[in-house]
């Protein structure tokens, strides 16, 4: 491993490369375009263009490709060649400012929910100069929106630039009331992000893993995560390797990969960057979801992102730690005059409005088939949005709410009663880990984003959410005498503070009470996918979003149908899968245990023996039992996935699954599990809970 700073960005055409490889002029023009989204003219994207390649090329690159994320949720590119053939048989490397700008792809080819017809096929790619160029494979990267031919966006990056652009506006309407001017205001964003690490051997014997992500069946292993002993534990060396190179390799492409620990369930695991402004986050993310999955591979191992791929051990998320700030300041510090308080407490207002206001489509941005696993577990928020803020912060926000004014929250100090530690600052909030939404110091934690997901969907809803806060902020102030202002500020943050205060909750997230209480605030309690995505077509949504910029009318019914889509299939590939298994998988297997079980006892009282044979027999029973149950389960579940199938109406479909086809897979995976237990372990057909987890 080459030394850590100068491997870190040594693959990205970073600002430091831009100044090194393109002239000064040019250089100046792209950073204005850059940081204040000046028009770029094609004579600088020419000189781009040709310093990028002479770049790439001096590190090994062949190819350049523009790279883009479609409504899939991965990301999508197609890889061209530098080089031009002559006609005398040789060749020049060639790259120009238009194919920098701009790439053709096939829009027809990707979801695009009712956007395209199947035959309107061309789309277009452009380039996004603010997140930096990189090579991945000897292939240049080239960040990319991708709209339709008649310009609808047909990506997750195009709505989150324009909720930032948004946020920005509207942002530095509020701090002009403050006196300030910042250039920019930007939202930042750090993911957690949660894996699990398998042996590739066992993952191939797991067709379920496979074709799903997630086991459809498997019984509770013999030890768990009960002891608490593998969170934060030593990592084992399998895995250090791989960790290890894996921060190699992003290091070279700028992610700055900061925190690896072990997590709670055996074998997961988590990595943690440094924050980055969001637009360039996101991107970091998808490719470090990428690289952990290659990587892994180079290691025998296989890396899982799906929230929930071990039925009864934690699944993983994707802490989406969210703040907003100016190149001075983080707008979410308490600051250390009233004024800059004040200045805190009218964002931190905002945030409670928005999250209070659009918990339903908050909670819709992170619906999926692996999520629905995991939010309401014990290891995952619910799926009831609420805010977590903390005793200090709850009693500052009850006083402004109670026209008692103080926007000073006080700040302790611990000791440990020994003078050979240290005594620490105490945190202004402690952390609830069963709060989706949660304030920590200076940052709002998302916590209720999948691992697998792509976090440019709750990032938009919360950017564009927080910008109608404070537009209605500035629209409310904006002309108030400044000798009035603070009174006026403070006024108005008590009454939207009062008016939202349901969202707002300090405690047990997984209690059955806060359920009850949650419905009595009237709080939004979206169990499945089914339940949560038609709040991306509700009216007051969809004028969220048009009003701010962000996604006409027509591209938030897009998103809607691309998701409900994408759930159908995944559960109808689930229910499938699940019946074929059962079928052709355990059932053969469980049958031929029961028929040796049943010849060992025929053989055995044939012999005379004066055993009763007891135990014997009440195996045969409950392995005859088995099978009868599994073949019910299975009739049933052919029964209700038919009726599935049959649905033409995506959102009565995803009803369906939701509410009659995984309650059925549910009980056949139940009756398989319980074969499990009986069945001898060299008869059993596919690596156990017990197996995979605790590989050496």
């Amino acid at each position: 491993m080459a030394d850590l700073t100068e491997r870190f960005g040594t693959m990205v055409f970073s600002e430091d490369v831009m100044k090194k490889w393109l002239p000064k002029d040019v250089y100046k023009k792209l950073a204005a375009t850059i940081e204040g989204g000046e028009p770029l003219d094609l004579d600088v994207a020419n000189a781009v263009a040709h310093a990028m390649k002479e770049w790439a090329i001096s590190k090994g690159a062949t190819h350049y490709a523009h790279w883009f994320q479609p409504l899939s949720g991965i990301t999508s590119e197609k890889h061209d060649s530098f080089l031009e053939p002559n006609h005398d048989g040789t060749a020049i490397t060639k790259f120009s400012g238009k194919a920098l700008i701009k790439g053709e792809s096939d829009a027809s080819s990707f979801p695009n929910g009712g956007l395209r017809a199947t035959f309107e096929a061309r789309g277009y790619t452009a380039w996004d100069a603010t997140s930096p160029a990189f090579i991945k494979d000897d292939v240049l990267c080239i960040p990319t929106a991708f709209c339709s031919y008649t310009g609808e966006a047909l990506d997750k990056k195009t709505p989150l630039l324009r909720s930032m652009t948004a946020l920005d506006e509207q942002a530095k309407r509020v701090l002009a009331l403050f006196g300030k001017h910042p250039k920019r205001v930007v939202p930042y964003v750090g993911d957690e992000q949660e894996y699990f690490l398998i042996k590739k051997d066992a993952y191939r014997k797991r067709r379920d893993l496979v074709i799903c992500g997630r086991t459809l069946f498997g019984a509770a292993p013999a030890k768990g995560q009960e002891l608490e002993e593998h969170y934060f534990g030593a990592i084992r060396p399998t895995v250090s390797a791989y960790m290890k190179d894996l921060d190699d390799e992003l290091w070279s492409l700028g992610i700055p990969s900061k925190t690896k620990h072990n997590e709670v369930a055996p074998c997961q695991h988590e990595l943690a960057p440094v924050y980055s402004e969001l637009n360039a986050s996101v991107d970091n993310n998808l490719l470090m979801m990428e690289k952990m999955k290659l990587i892994a591979s180079r290691h025998d191992l296989v890396c899982l992102l799906h929230e929930k791929p071990f039925e009864g051990i934690n699944g993983s998320g994707k802490h989406n730690n969210w703040s907003l700030g100016t190149a001075d300041e983080n707008l979410l510090e308490p600051g250390d005059t009233p004024l800059e308080n004040l200045q805190f407490i009218v964002f931190l207002t905002a945030v409670i409005e928005a999250v209070d206001k659009y918990q339903d489509l908050l909670r819709a941005s992170t619906a999926s088939c692996g999520n629905d696993h995991r939010l309401g577990a014990n290891e995952a928020p619910p799926a009831i949005v609420s805010i977590f803020l903390g005793d200090q912060l709850t009693e500052v926000v009850e006083m402004i709410m109670d026209g008692e004014a103080s926007v000073h929250a006080t700040t302790d100090t611990l000791t440990f009663g020994t003078v050979i530690l240290p005594n620490l600052e105490q945190d202004n909030t402690d952390r609830n880990r069963t709060s989706p939404f949660a304030f920590t110091n200076n940052k709002f934690e998302f916590r209720a984003v999948g691992s697998e997901a792509n976090v440019s969907d709750a990032n938009t809803v919360l950017d564009t959410a927080v910008a109608e806060s404070l537009r209605d902020f500035a629209d409310a102030l904006e002309g108030v005498p400044a000798d009035e202002f603070q009174e006026a500020a403070l006024a108005y943050c008590a009454e939207h503070l009062r008016a939202h205060r349901r969202i707002l909750f300090s405690g047990d997230g997984y209690s059955e009470a806060w359920e009850q209480e949650a419905e009595r605030r009237g709080l939004c309690n979206y169990r499945t996918t089914a339940d949560a995505l038609p709040s991306f077509v509700v009216e007051k949504n969809i004028k969220l979003f048009s009003e701010m910029g962000v996604l006409t009318e027509a591209e938030a019914v897009c998103r809607y149908e691309v998701k409900l889509e994408k759930y159908n299939k995944l559960m109808n590939i689930e229910a499938t899968t699940m019946v074929r298994e059962a079928r052709r998988t355990y059932r053969p297997v469980i049958t031929a245990y029961a028929t040796k079980v049943a010849k060992g006892l025929e053989t055995i009282r044939a012999a005379g023996a004066e055993a009763a044979m007891a135990y014997e027999q009440a195996t045969l029973n409950d392995l005859c039992d088995g099978i009868t149950a599994i073949n019910e389960s299975i009739a049933r579940l052919d029964e209700v996935h038919a009726k599935a199938e049959s649905i033409s109406d995506g959102q009565l479909q995803a009803n369906c699954y939701a509410h009659e086809v995984a309650p059925v897979m549910a009980d056949l995976r139940a009756a398989v599990d319980a074969m499990e237990e009986i069945v001898a372990a060299d008869y059993w057909p596919v690596p156990t809970y017990d197996d995979i987890l605790f590989y050496v």
